[in-house]
């Protein structure tokens, strides 16, 4: 553990460029390990989930080279060219690595045993298992009583890869992860495959896989694919900045006076905009300038320009919330800082997140003299911050999570007096750069 003391900052003045998006980074160096011929990925983030993807791969039997400056060279081997691993696929703390890795592996004709971190071991797979179960695979959970009653299931996981039939599945849950998992599944089986969501989720998938040539198909709400079609490198793929991780930076020069932060190349997908839409309607002065439509044909980037901004509460509806999952604790900071109530409507997914997010939100702004609770709605809860015209330096918990840590550092920075974290850690995990990106801001 790595303590951190914050004090308050007057403001943030700069331009930064940031690693790759986490999200896109794990999808590349997968559809690219299954693919034929070498792929190139520039502006690969060094954090450590997008490492344990690679380390994935290279147990399956892939040959990947890196160097420092975040240039991944893939040799891939096609739809069927894994290898069985030689011992149990030990995942970390990664969530996108593990449910992708199931699709990965239902259709191998080998058994491989996956095993998770302890916060990972502890977060529900039963939403992926059981629609890659229609599909025809054996896969085993740990399976575990719940309060109500009903069964989930838990790493580590056996996979014991059989033929799968392509199937019809209406999302449960808005996942993209789990979206995600029968997609790929989906390239090996007999037949079509289609994904019907209600909400839609980040679409890096099949942004990707249309980048492989793999006939990926839209039909309103649904995603079609058809197993059995060999993927196609392009040969290089640029990863444009993590939003999410710009997400911290952005509200910092917003609730932070004299302050104004530009951020460059960053991703701009329309699926992943939940939090600059949530931000405008604060109120927050942003700009998006340089836009470019199609990064390496696969994803849109730009910058993003953020000034020093009087926020207001706003409402935010649980549809909107998938666009928006992992900027949920940031937006939870600005909130605090703004004139008003703001209510985020259905967020119960933030309970089986790394940590429980709803938990770790609330010990620190409530620490922090944030009038904030959190409301039983059906199944699920809503968020109701009303914003403070200070907040007040506390000491404050990471909870062991990099998005709670990096949250909290920012609302110190906001505050009035000094702040402490009692691990930064964590941070690791997505954004190793993050300190030091920000303090080139001050």
């Amino acid at each position: 553990m790595i303590a951190y003391n914050i004090l308050p900052g007057l403001n943030l003045k700069g331009s930064i460029i940031l690693p790759g998006d986490k999200s896109i980074a794990h999808r590349a160096i997968i559809l690219s390990a299954i693919s034929s011929g070498k792929t190139i990925i520039n502006n690969f983030p060094a954090n450590k989930d997008c490492q344990a993807s690679i380390e994935v791969f290279l147990q399956l039997g892939i040959k990947i080279k890196q160097d420092k400056s975040g240039r991944i060279v893939v040799f891939g081997k096609g739809l069927k060219g894994l290898t069985k691993p030689k011992r149990p696929l030990f995942i970390e703390e990664s969530g996108t690595t593990f449910r992708l890795l199931l699709g990965i592996l239902a259709p191998q004709k080998f058994e491989a045993e996956l095993r998770a971190g302890k916060a990972l071991s502890r977060r529900p797979m039963l939403r992926v298992i059981a629609p890659l179960r229609e599909m025809g695979v054996l896969i085993f959970g740990k399976v575990a009583k719940l309060e109500n009653g009903i069964s989930e299931e838990y790493p580590p996981i056996i996979v014991r890869g059989n033929n799968l039939k392509g199937i019809t599945y209406s999302m449960k849950v808005a996942s993209a992860q789990v979206k995600s998992a029968i997609l790929l599944a989906g390239l090996y089986a007999n037949g079509s495959t289609k994904v019907i969501e209600k909400e839609p989720t980040r679409d890096h998938t099949e942004r990707m896989l249309d980048l492989f040539k793999a006939g990926i198909k839209h039909q309103g709400k649904s995603i079609v694919i058809k197993g059995g079609r060999a993927l196609q490198t392009p040969g290089n793929i640029y990863v444009p900045g993590d939003l999410s991780s710009a997400a911290f930076f952005m509200v910092a020069a917003a609730i932070l006076k004299q302050s104004e932060v530009s951020i460059k190349r960053v991703s701009l997908n329309p699926t992943r905009l939940g939090i600059i839409k949530v931000l405008k309607r604060m109120g927050a002065d942003i700009k998006i300038e340089n836009i470019k439509s199609k990064a390496n044909e696969s994803e849109p980037m730009g910058d993003i320009l953020v000034k020093s901004s009087s926020l207001k509460g706003v409402r935010v509806l649980s549809k909107d919330i998938p666009s928006l999952i992992d900027e949920l604790p940031i937006l939870m900071v600005a909130a605090s800082c703004a004139k008003g109530k703001t209510i985020f409507e259905g967020v119960g997914e933030l309970r089986v997140k790394e940590t429980d997010r709803i938990n770790s939100m609330l010990y620190n702004l409530k620490k922090m003299g944030v009038d904030i609770k959190s409301i039983k709605v059906g199944k699920s809860e809503n968020i109701v911050i009303h914003g403070v015209n200070q907040l007040k330096g506390a000491k404050l918990k990471s909870f062991g999570d990099h998005r709670t840590a990096m949250s909290a550092i920012i609302a110190g920075l906001a505050a009035d007096g000094k702040s402490s974290i009692d691990d930064v850690s964590c941070i690791n995990k997505s954004f190793p750069e993050f300190l030091r990106v920000l303090k080139s801001l001050k």
